[in-house]
Parts: C-alpha cells; structure tokens; sequence
C-alpha cells in the first residue's frame, strides 16, 4: 500500500539522535536523555556552534571532580564514560549507557560503514571531568557537572541521570521511548536511526524540487527543468546531485514538452541508507502529491 505523504504531515516515529549527536550532546555537557522526536536531535545537530570568540571569553572549566569519587558509583561511571570517550573507546563507552543493546553486536566494518568522525569527538572531551554532585535515591541517581551550555559556552551545572542495573550503573542517554527502540532494534539500532532521517531528509528534498520547480515555471512559460538545471541555479542544494551526504539518489523525469514532471528518490543502498523510495509528480491543474514505499530500491511509480 502506498503511503501518501502531504506537506506538514510527515513525521519519523520513534528515532532519535543521529550516532555523533549522541556524543555532542555529553561531550557539550547536556545531560538530557536523547528524545525519541527527530526534529529535537536536528534541532541540536543544526545548532550554531561557538564562534573562536566566544570561546576565548568563556569562563574556564574547573581543574577536576569536586567531590570524592567511590568506585563503581554513579560518579565513577560518567568519568570513566567521558574517559573512554576520550581515548577513543567508543564502543566500550556506550556499553555504560542505554544504547549498549545497540553497540554490543557491532563490528569494526558496522561503525565504519556508519561513518562516524570519532576522533572529532575525542579531541572535545574536556581532559578533567568537573563533576561537582551525586545524589543516589535507590536504584536511581543524578551526577551533576559544570559545562559550557550550548548558546554562549557560559558554565552552569547539568545534570545526567543514571539507573542502576545488578551491581552497575549505566547513564541514560535515550528516553524511555527511544530505548525500547533501541532493545527491539539491537545491532541495527544506528542503521535504523540513520535510515529514518535519511526519509525525513528524502522528503524534505523533494518538497524543496517540488518549489523550485514551482518558481522555474513560472519564469519560464509554464515549462519545468531537469534537476542539474535547478541545481545550477541554486534552487535546490547541489547535495541532490550526489547520494553520498543524502544517502539517496534524486531524478526528475520531464515530460517531453517540459510541461509536467516526476521526481524520484530512492536509497543508494537499500536497507542501509534507507527503505523507502518517494515520488512526487505534477499534473497539469493540480498541486504536486508527495508518496513513499518500500519497493525495495526501486524507482516507485505513483
């Protein structure tokens, strides 16, 4: 059955932050557990960074932990977290939060193919973890520390919670929702992520043809355009060109007269940068109607 998609009704269910936005989010100091909505995670992945001013004028971070650490406490955990952040052990660090369902199958070629900059990351931990509180009520805890916000790098407490599971703590990085995806989904946990906002992004580019094509007619006598043509322009982002940003290819078929047209996105690789192909056609009277499904890699026909 084909799904039809209308401008402003689209939504991804139940992912969350795409895999380096997990580790921006602590590595920046926020201790809020991944959302399972995809429009928060853009929302932070699309935010301004700090600007080398803003950086220079921001207070310093405190030298270290400000209260006595016990082994194998809430504490312990996020220090040794940000500490395996820092010397790369990034599997081994996500094994004390949440996420550890989706990281524990994963071999060396699974987090290459998902393409993750580590060693970006790495070199933003900070190399001492101001950890300045813990409060333990039962089988739940809070660790707080002095960070840069995201805004204007000023420090202010953040709070990340942990739950404890047999004799260890483990952080919460995803929300209630986004972890019952993550144990349903396992190993294909990133993949999954990174397909659901690979189809949000599908859409997007597409709806994005669909009011370039819109202003071109209308310059143009009526007529429309092939993609490069648009893209040339600088009406529709050069990325729709090439599939290795988007994760999936785009294609304007024209009628032969140029007075309709059919835009095609489908995966580059299926069941890996996405499942679902989208087609978005004019007619002649009518506004353009948006449809996805899942014909396996296939230009879909609507």
């Amino acid at each position: 059955m084909i799904k039809r998609l209308h401008h402003g009704s689209f939504r991804v269910s139940s992912a969350a932050l795409p895999f380096l936005v997990v580790f921006a989010l602590f590595v920046n100091g926020c201790g809020t557990a991944v959302s399972s909505d995809p429009s928060a995670a853009r929302s932070k992945a699309d935010a301004n960074p700090l600007t080398a001013a803003d950086t220079a004028a921001a207070p310093a971070l405190p030298a270290g932990p400000s209260i006595d650490i016990k082994a194998n406490s809430p504490a312990d955990t996020v220090k040794v977290f940000y500490e395996r952040l820092r010397a790369n052990q990034f599997i081994d660090a996500l094994k004390l939060t949440n996420l550890r369902p989706a990281v524990e199958g994963l071999t060396p070629e699974d987090v290459k193919d998902l393409g993750v900059d580590f060693s970006e990351v790495a070199s933003s931990v900070p190399p001492q973890m101001p950890i300045n509180g813990e409060i333990v009520s039962g089988n739940e805890a809070t660790v707080t520390m002095k960070m840069p916000n995201e805004k204007d790098g000023k420090i202010e407490t953040n709070e990340i919670r942990l739950r404890k599971e047999g004799d260890v703590w483990i952080m919460l990085i995803a929300d209630p929702d986004g972890e019952r995806v993550v144990r349903k989904q396992g190993r294909n946990y990133f993949f999954y992520l990174r397909m659901e906002v690979h189809h949000r992004e599908a859409q997007a580019m597409l709806e994005r043809i669909n009011k370039a094509q819109g202003i071109y007619a209308l310059q143009n006598e009526g007529r429309f355009a092939d993609l490069e043509t648009l893209t040339g322009k600088g009406y529709v982002p050069a990325d729709a060109l090439s599939a290795e940003s988007t994760g999936y290819n785009y294609k304007i078929a024209l009628a032969f007269d140029k007075s309709t047209y059919t835009a095609h996105a489908t995966p580059a690789i299926y069941g890996k940068t996405g499942t679902l192909s989208f087609a978005s056609r004019i007619r002649k009277g009518k506004d353009p109607e948006l449809v996805s499904k899942d014909v396996k890699g296939k230009n879909l026909q609507n």
